[in-house]
This record gives C-alpha cells, sequence and structure tokens, in this order.
C-alpha cells in the first residue's frame, strides 16, 4: 500500500524496524480480542512486524518524523466491497486522537482508492474507548451479540463470554456531509 500521511501520522505497510513498538503495545494486550496475538519478546515481534509486512491487511501507525510506530489497523476484504475494521493502540499514546486520526485517513482510503461499499467492525461491550471511536466515526451500532465469543477463561478455566457490538457505515454514508470535521 502507498503511504497514507496525515497532519501528524503516516500509515503504511509493517516493517521489521517496529517490532519494538509492536511489542510494546502486544505484550501485554489491553483488548480480549488481542489476547491471542500476545508477544513474549522482541524476536517474536521481528517475526510477527515481518509476516504484517506481507500485505496491506495490516496497515502500520506512526508518528510523522519520527516513524516510531504508535498502533495498527486492520482492513480484511469480505468480496466483493466489504471490509472489516479494526485498531489496536500503544495506551502510551491515548487521548490525542490519534486513532481517530487513522481511522479517518484509512476509512477514506478504503471508500475512495479501495472502492469500498460497507466497512463493520466489532467491538467488545466493556471496550467503551473503542466503540465511542465508532460513534465519531459516523458508524451506526447494527446490534449486539450477546455471549457472542470468550477470548479468556475465568479462575475455574470456564469460558467468559462477552458480548460484541457491531458497527458500520456505507460509503455513501461517510461521504454525507456531518458536523464534525474529517
Amino acid at each position: 500500500m502507498d503511504a497514507i500521511q496525515t497532519d501528524r501520522l503516516i500509515l503504511r505497510n509493517f516493517r521489521k524496524v517496529d517490532a519494538a513498538g509492536l511489542l510494546a503495545y502486544l505484550h501485554e494486550p489491553r483488548a480480549g480480542c488481542f489476547l491471542s496475538e500476545r508477544l513474549e519478546d522482541l524476536a517474536a515481534a521481528e517475526a510477527e512486524a515481518m509476516q504484517r509486512a506481507a500485505n496491506d491487511q495490516h496497515v502500520a501507525v506512526c508518528l510523522k518524523g519520527t516513524e516510531t510506530l504508535i498502533g495498527d489497523m486492520f482492513c480484511f476484504l469480505e468480496e466483493p466491497d466489504t471490509y472489516s475494521v479494526g485498531w489496536n493502540f500503544n495506551a502510551d499514546f491515548e487521548g490525542k486522537g490519534f486513532a481517530l486520526e487513522a481511522a479517518q485517513a484509512l476509512f477514506t482510503h478504503l471508500f475512495d482508492t479501495r472502492g469500498a461499499r460497507r466497512l463493520y467492525a466489532y467491538v467488545e461491550e466493556n471496550n467503551a474507548r473503542s466503540w465511542q471511536l465508532c460513534e465519531e466515526l459516523g458508524m451506526r451500532r447494527e446490534g449486539v451479540f450477546v455471549e457472542f465469543i470468550s477470548f479468556r477463561t475465568d479462575d475455574k478455566g470456564e469460558a467468559v463470554y462477552e458480548n460484541t457490538f457491531q458497527y458500520a457505515i456505507l460509503r455513501r454514508e461517510w461521504h454525507r456531509p456531518r458536523l464534525t470535521a474529517r
């Protein structure tokens, strides 16, 4: 993918040099859906960065100027024109609007360059920051899947099921004028 630049960020393919940044937030993933991506050490992070570099499905989100990796986004195509999207950001960079800025740029790219008709995201009910981001992006909550999926077990080894929201937005909705600036 060609790099996408915003005022403060660069969205680009992963590189081996991103390993330390990836390890910083995947050593102890905060969201349950990323627990399976947990990384133990720098060698594992390097291997993961190189695997992600192999295609455009994973997008590195870096600070402009330093190219420090602060998070990543994904966009998985479901033929012919729908993408499953999501994000995972380092908590050290939280609260500065980086996730919104990156997602707006990625959504515009998916709709305008890749011809997406529809984008959707699954978000665990307890991940308020993520579902609030979906709403800031103009995505509509289409429903809740009750006890939809389990990412962890309790002290007895029993699966803990989480409620999951589904959000989506269509191209025509993305291009409709809104009160908030993009």
